[in-house]
């Protein structure tokens, strides 16, 4: 019959581990099951880290609703969870008059909708806040309640904190069948088992489509729109501290650039539809199309320090709009599907308004024991000489920096390895730690990380991969080829 709970949540992203952490408040027993082997590995991963004001939506849309409401809701979540969330504002620039009626457009949807403190200042006063600014711009929509996090630390955080609060993660698991007896759910089947439940929450990202499908509840189709990112070197973060954008378009806020919670300039979204949702390639003309875009925002910004570039696919219903909802057709199936931009500022009011969700089906009860807190572990890099003193004499590996960019130490690769939510992979490691994120991307650090991965988890270092299985880093040993090369002589 498989294990029982009262709730599985299809998807480990940021609307999924939002919604796990909410209700672990609550009395119920629930699950978490991705296919992936790490938590934040779809759309969470490859996206900006924006947490928009709210001035872009359609005024009555849950995508307007939500996202004022999360914008009040992240300083909690910052708070309790201990991550970064930056509030610097953010700009959308007009180079012309033609472009000044659509800040206006804008300016007034943005006070629809609830957004606080929204302006259109003048490009010299935008200017005083953005020295590097191109002097072409000759206004911009200000909003200063717009702001960034890193989202593989925000999941992350909500990850630890449910599973210290009794939820279960399961990943790897891929859902193959959607249970349903007599018009009712009873769990769901994955590859790594059945599992029983009352209740089914469908945050599946770009394939929220297909496990509705399994439930014979969907209503909405999913269609993959690919953004492409670049990432460029930290000593060029001194360019621009809030984001700047473009006049939104009917599908995209336009992207833009803005720097990182860590210091990197970073530029994009692009927005391509595409066809595979597994389709996130990133082509010459997509960088060229970013850096062409957004390179008239700083005109003086050095583009040949590109680090890396990613693309990810946005989960886009054709309502452009979220579809949160229980579903009319399964009881105890919710669909919680489309969470494109404003996902990520939406993310704490999507969560909210799920577990209203579930106290319309049911009483929920609240744990007296429910612990919100959850404290990260300071980076070596970020403590006090006499701090990094004392760690290297509790603990030496502390004193060996395995990624010199940027300086991540073994000790925390082998804590990353058996943390809360472990790292399994070379990927999974560089989330949890930044080690691969710098300017060398893992040319150095790579093969030491995935040495170290090998002997904490007691595998051979060929079945060490840089994101699951599939990414395999080394085809065999070199040694052994020698061997194989003698013995045929």
């Amino acid at each position: 019959m498989g294990e029982e709970y009262d709730v599985v949540i299809v998807g480990a992203g940021i609307t999924g581990c939002g919604i796990a952490r909410e209700l672990a408040r609550y009395d119920l027993r629930i699950l978490v099951v991705d296919k992936e082997e790490d938590v934040c590995c779809g759309a969470s991963k490859a996206n900006n880290g924006m947490v928009h004001s709210g001035y872009e939506p359609k005024p009555g849309t849950l995508k307007a609703k939500l996202n004022v409401r999360g914008v009040e809701l992240y300083p909690r979540w910052a708070a309790e969870l201990d991550f970064k969330l930056v509030q610097t504002g953010s700009m959308v620039a007009a180079f012309s008059e033609e472009e000044l009626p659509a800040l206006e457009k804008f300016l007034e949807r943005g006070k629809v909708n609830g957004v606080p403190g929204i302006e259109i200042i003048s490009g010299d006063e935008a200017r005083k806040k953005e020295p590097n600014l191109s002097p072409e711009i000759i206004a911009v929509l200000w909003t200063p309640s717009a702001g960034y996090v890193e989202v593989q630390q925000v999941v992350l955080a909500l990850a630890e904190n449910a599973v210290a609060n009794g939820v279960r993660f399961l990943l790897g698991a891929e859902v193959t069948d959607v249970l349903v007896e007599g018009g009712r759910v009873q769990g769901v089947v994955t590859t790594r088992g059945t599992f029983r439940s009352r209740y089914v929450i469908n945050a599946a990202g770009v394939y929220a489509d297909k496990v509705a499908e399994m439930a014979g509840a969907r209503e909405f189709t999913i269609h993959p729109r690919r953004g492409t990112l670049i990432i460029f070197d930290k000593r060029e973060g001194k360019h621009l501290s809030c984001f700047i954008g473009a006049v939104p378009g009917e599908y995209t806020k336009g992207g833009g650039p803005m720097t990182t919670p860590d210091g990197n300039p970073l530029w994009g979204p692009s927005a391509i539809e595409v066809a595979d949702k597994e389709d996130t390639a990133v082509s010459a003309e997509d960088l060229r199309q970013v850096i062409e875009k957004d390179g008239r925002f700083i005109p003086n910004f050095p583009t040949d320090t590109v680090i890396t570039y990613f693309s990810g696919n946005r989960p886009a219903t054709y309502t452009e709009d979220f579809f949160i909802e229980p579903s009319a057709k399964v009881h105890g199936f919710v669909n919680v599907a489309g969470i494109q931009s404003p996902g990520v500022a939406s993310s704490p009011a999507i969560a909210e308004m799920v577990v209203g969700i579930m106290k319309e089906y049911e009483p929920l009860h609240e744990r007296p024991d429910f612990n919100p807190y959850r404290k990260r572990f300071v980076p070596f890099r970020e403590r006090s000489r006499e701090e990094q003193a004392a760690l290297i004499a509790a603990d030496p590996r502390f004193g060996h920096v395995i990624c010199r960019c940027e300086h991540v130490t073994e000790a925390e690769i082998v804590r990353a390895i058996h943390s809360t939510i472990p790292a399994r992979n070379v990927d999974a490691v560089k989330r949890r730690t930044r080690a691969g994120m710098g300017r060398c991307q893992g040319g150095f650090c790579g093969p030491r990380v995935a040495a170290i991965l090998a002997r904490e988890l007691g595998v051979p270092v060929t079945a060490v991969t840089k994101k699951g299985p599939g990414s395999e880093l080394f085809a065999g040993r070199i040694e052994d080829l020698r061997l194989e090369k003698g013995a045929a002589k």
